[in-house]
C-alpha cells in the first residue's frame, strides 16, 4: 500500500507540474490511474512496470513523448526527490 501511495503522490506532482492540473484533480487523476487491485485480482500491480513519471508524461505528451521531448525521457532531479 505505501507504494500505491508513493505512485500516486509522484504522479500527482508531475500532473501538477508539467500538466495544468489543480491538486485536486491531479490526485483525483492518480486515484484513477493507480487504483487499488485486491491480492487476487489477475493482474495486480502491471501498472507498476513503468513509473509514474512515464504515464503521466504520456497523458500529457502523448505516445512516444520521449521522441518529441528528449528531454522529458528520464525523471527530473525535484521528481527523483519526491522519494
Amino acid at each position: 500500500m505505501r507504494y500505491l501511495r508513493a505512485e500516486r503522490t509522484r504522479y500527482a506532482w508531475v500532473m501538477r507540474t508539467y500538466g495544468t492540473m489543480s491538486s485536486a484533480d491531479a490526485d483525483k487523476a492518480a486515484d484513477l490511474r493507480y487504483p487499488y487491485e485486491p491480492p487476487r485480482a489477475a493482474v495486480r500491480g502491471l501498472v507498476f512496470h513503468d513509473e509514474a513519471w512515464h504515464w503521466a508524461m504520456r497523458v500529457l505528451n502523448g505516445e512516444r513523448y520521449w521522441l518529441r521531448y528528449p528531454e522529458l525521457a528520464e525523471p527530473t532531479s525535484a521528481y527523483r526527490a519526491l522519494d
